[in-house]
């Protein structure tokens, strides 16, 4: 959530950054016109509640000395009365102003490109020429299906569309990946955690996912407690500390998590409908960082580095991208996407996104950090994904295959797949 005194101090600055993320500039003159109004009321609230004091004093020292006080007591019973009507017109002013700021996205650092969609991404650096190869490359998704690792009929018979059975190889592949990754992000210096999967709504809001992103989940409807699958690892990594003031001597905190990832998908009719590109539930590793608001844009390469080292061993093509304004997340100030070459579609496809929230999740969840003077400050958070297991399994089958429909297994995971080098029917 974005601090209503920054944008107050400079409401032009807000309007021009925000434009870049698609909010109109009548949504800040609104809250700005609430804020003025609620200062309005609360001085004049102060105001009268200073008065009703120093009334009730001279009242008290009038029945002290037996005098007679009830033109005194009737008039603050119409101050108390004033009161009791600013005060619940500064709660209907706080409410307003709340609906807005929730709903209001971060402010994108001044390093991103500026721009309204995908389309002004800027290339950062890329890795590894992709392979050429003397055949043409099959879909992930045929090779899975022909050597018997991958079910998505069964899958869709089972739940529906956008699921998949790991059999087999295909599931000891998946559990090599992911089990490299963990072992990857332990030598970082990340602290491996097993989360819970339901978070209630409060979790999804210091995340900032609701209230803007409630038709992107899956919630159980439950009057007593709704809870909600969560999305991605970031929601329960990044609550794990909501609420609370850190010692500055704990920042910066790495953890890491592998979990289950639950998305409805809403919107993405017609998109990827074939492979483990876009499912409703999937596997991934996930990163997420407490630190100081100094360290955050560093902390953010390392981040970033720490997810292309895992395709740099297995020996994966891919790039780096600078989102625009337009592109990058809710919450984030600035988001790297790492894209790996798919050779059957013959272009690069998101498996990893790594983002610096600054303080926009920390001022939502409540959590702060005292420093040596015993100062208190939001703690910048960042998160990305370490990476997306399934994602890397597509990678893995169309760059690693071979001409007769065979994978071969990059060198890393052998170990992890106790001793198999090669997928064959």
């Amino acid at each position: 959530m974005l601090d209503i005194k920054v944008i107050r101090k400079d409401p032009a600055a807000a309007k021009t950054s925000l434009a870049a993320r698609g909010v109109k500039a009548e949504e800040i003159d609104k809250l700005l016109d609430l804020d003025q109004q609620r200062r309005t009321v609360l001085t004049q609230t102060e105001k009268l509640k200073a008065q009703r004091n120093e009334k009730s004093k001279q009242i008290a020292q009038a029945k002290r000395n037996q005098e007679d006080a009830q033109d005194q007591i009737q008039a603050m019973k119409v101050v108390g009365e004033q009161i009791k009507n600013l005060d619940a017109k500064l709660a209907e002013i706080d409410q307003a102003m709340e609906y807005i700021l929730v709903r209001l996205p971060n402010f994108p650092d001044a390093s991103v490109p500026v721009g309204p969609d995908e389309s002004y991404n800027v290339e950062v650096r890329k890795w590894h020429e992709p392979r050429k190869f003397d055949f043409e490359p099959q879909a992930h998704w045929d090779l899975g299906e022909n050597l018997g690792i991958l079910d998505f009929e069964r899958a869709s018979k089972v739940v529906g569309s956008r699921f998949v059975y790991y059999m087999d190889q295909g599931a000891k592949l998946e559990r090599a990946v992911y089990n490299f990754m963990l072992d990857e992000h332990e030598k970082d210096g990340y602290t491996e955690v097993i989360p819970p999967y339901l978070v209630n709504a409060d979790s999804m809001f210091g995340t900032s996912q609701f209230p803007k992103f409630t038709e992107d989940v899956y919630t159980i409807i439950d009057e007593d407690r709704p809870l909600t699958l969560i999305p991605t690892a970031e929601v329960p990594l990044t609550n794990y500390y909501r609420g609370e003031i850190l010692s500055e001597d704990q920042l910066p905190t790495y953890l890491t998590a592998l979990t289950p990832c639950f998305r409805s998908e809403a919107g993405s009719a017609g998109r990827d409908t074939r492979g483990l590109i876009r499912m409703h539930q999937f596997n991934k590793v996930e990163m997420v960082k407490y630190c100081k608001p100094e360290d955050s844009f560093a902390e953010l390469e390392k981040l970033t580095a720490n997810a292309e080292s895992i395709l740099q061993k297995l020996e994966l093509p891919y790039h780096v991208v600078a989102l625009a304004g337009g592109d990058a997340s809710f919450s984030s100030a600035k988001t790297y996407d790492i894209e790996v070459w798919m050779p059957q579609q013959k272009t690069y496809r998101e498996i990893s996104s790594c983002s610096n929230c600054t303080d926009f999740q920390a001022r939502r969840s409540q959590i702060r950090y005292r420093d040596a003077q015993g100062k208190l400050h939001f703690v910048h958070t960042l998160n990305g994904s370490g990476l997306a297991v399934g994602r890397t399994v597509a990678a893995i089958l169309e760059n690693y295959q071979c001409a007769d429909g065979s994978v071969e297994i990059p060198k890393v995971l052998v170990p992890y797949m106790k001793g198999i080098t090669k997928l064959s029917k």
